[in-house]
């Protein structure tokens, strides 16, 4: 599709759909998993979101990304608010997300969840 990567919707959107790990591909390609975004009518753009497993990985690389360094290199209150952080995104309902997270943090899985305690106990849950 010419001019494809050009449309201004396809670049208005594609911060957000990077930022969740998808896929852009012209609407004739989507797959019925696909989601297909239209503007002013016409179909623009496919998305194709990513499984939540590859979700997670992707928020764990933009972490460290922003924070300029491995997770694991962060000191225990950083590993506490990235922690904060991936519960408020829903990282720990993912199947294997405790220790997913545990690794990338460099910490055990038992560190993960009284760090998940701590916060809940702070929020008075």
């Amino acid at each position: 599709m010419t001019g494809f990567g050009d449309d201004p919707f396809v670049t208005a959107v594609k911060p957000l759909v990077d930022a969740m790990g998808g896929e852009m591909m012209p609407p004739d390609q989507a797959g019925t998993d696909d989601v297909v975004l239209a503007w002013e009518g016409e179909d623009v753009v496919a998305v194709r979101l990513p499984q939540l497993a590859d979700s997670l990985d992707h928020i764990l690389l933009a972490l460290e990304r922003k924070r300029g360094r491995p997770l694991s290199e962060l000191d225990r209150k950083a590993k506490q608010e990235v922690v904060r952080i991936l519960e408020a995104r829903g990282a720990f309902s993912v199947r294997h997300g405790v220790e997913t997270v545990a690794g990338a943090l460099g910490v055990s899985r038992f560190t993960v969840y009284n760090y998940l305690n701590r916060e809940n106990a702070a929020k008075g849950e």
